[in-house]
């Protein structure tokens, strides 16, 4: 029995179950069928599909993406090149808006902590992409309140958190992201 979710439909309208969500969806579908998956569904890979009209991820196949990360990790000033101009950064209850807010805020935060994002999951559609985003703060700079995390934080407290990101990409560049805490791998405390 084929699986009629049609997987570009189903991304497009803001439903995205997860992979827990997606594996049950597999589940569903007989072992005995010829084809790995039916016409218009399967696997969302960056690149170009057959019947796609523009690229997947919007322009921004995965190993674009992680150069970005790797730029943000290191503190390269290139990864503001992925934002557009006039990109919303929705990061819980904040929302900075354009390229020049995020830079702003991220000069501040990284003037006291080293943050370090991993990708280990990446979905993308011809709208943007998907990811979970594991990540580390590392203070090594005293910062005093008020600040971002509502809290004093002292050189050597570490913070894990797992997130994920939505990015709506609009010609290779991040024009609105979503980022929220999906589990805390551990609140802040003295490492090292």
């Amino acid at each position: 029995m084929a699986n009629p979710v049609d997987r570009r439909g189903f991304l497009a309208n803001g439903s995205l179950l997860g992979a827990a969500g997606a594996l049950g969806l597999l589940a569903t579908r007989s072992a005995a069928s010829a084809e790995p998956w039916p016409a218009g569904t399967g696997p969302i890979l960056t690149g170009k599909a057959p019947s796609d009209a523009q690229p997947r991820s919007g322009g921004m196949p995965l190993a674009r993406y992680l150069q970005y990360v790797n730029w943000f990790n290191n503190g390269d000033p290139r990864y503001l090149e992925f934002y557009h101009p006039d990109v919303e950064l929705e990061l819980g209850n904040a929302t900075i808006r354009s390229s020049t807010g995020i830079r702003d805020f991220y000069r501040e935060v990284h003037a006291h902590i080293h943050e370090k994002v991993e990708v280990t999951h990446y979905v993308a559609d011809a709208t943007g992409i998907a990811a979970e985003l594991p990540s580390e703060f590392k203070v090594y700079k005293d910062w005093a309140e008020p600040n971002y995390f509502r809290r004093p934080l002292k050189a050597g407290e570490v913070f894990r958190v797992i997130s994920l990101g939505m990015y709506q990409v609009d010609n290779g560049r991040f024009r609105h992201i979503k980022a929220a805490r999906y589990k805390l791998v551990h609140e802040w405390r003295m490492e090292g």
